[in-house]
């Protein structure tokens, strides 16, 4: 996912997954990280794309074990089972269902500055033609952390992480604007993290 711009601050991303990016994905309870530096756990709601979303129904119980996990993704399957009055056990299985059906994924978040990312913008892609063909393609760029096609002024927003400015510059020159069908790009570089937030997953 390399995300915040010159920022000597916290990770600016979108609500996309910087774990994904890295390769941390289903880690239990984040275990493992324990080593990285600035690295913490939360529980992400929806990590799937759009077309692979299938709706799943959620009760009360589900929906405070996601937001217990929400609040620290390594907290003990006990004390969690304390808190929605569950076994060990059953919240376990709660929790592999949930990541089973795409509800969740508890992934590692971390500093994309403290990992030598330190260039991050959000690009608004114009586009003739097939919107999604070009979406396709953007999607398999390992810069491009966030992506969603939208209506409004642009058919396509992207964040893009990078190494440095001239890394995001060659990102933007020679992949996106080559692509086939795009007809123009803004670049929305980002300047200072304000807020993010993963606990919408209560409702």
């Amino acid at each position: 996912m390399p995300r915040p711009h010159k920022r000597i601050a916290p990770p600016p991303v979108s609500a996309a997954l910087w774990a994904n990016t890295y390769g941390f994905r289903n880690l239990k309870g984040c275990k493992r990280l324990n080593h990285l530096p600035n690295a913490k756990c939360y529980a992400n709601i929806g990590t799937m794309t759009t077309r692979e979303r299938v709706p799943v129904a959620l009760d009360d119980v589900s929906k405070a074990i996601i937001e217990q996990l929400q609040q620290d993704g390594r907290r003990p399957y006990a004390s969690i089972g304390k808190a929605v009055g569950l076994s060990e056990a059953a919240v376990r299985q709660r929790v592999q269902r949930l990541q089973d059906c795409g509800v969740m994924a508890i992934v590692a978040i971390t500093d994309p500055v403290q990992l030598g990312f330190t260039s991050a913008a959000m690009i608004g892609v114009r586009v003739d033609g097939d919107i999604e063909v070009v979406a396709e393609k953007m999607e398999l760029m390992p810069e491009v952390d966030y992506l969603v096609v939208c209506a409004g002024s642009f058919d396509i927003l992207a964040e893009v992480i990078a190494e440095d400015d001239d890394h995001l510059l060659d990102v933007v020159n020679r992949h996106i604007r080559s692509i086939p069908g795009v007809r123009s790009t803004e670049t929305f570089v980002y300047l200072k993290l304000r807020k993010q937030i993963y606990t919408w997953g209560k409702r």
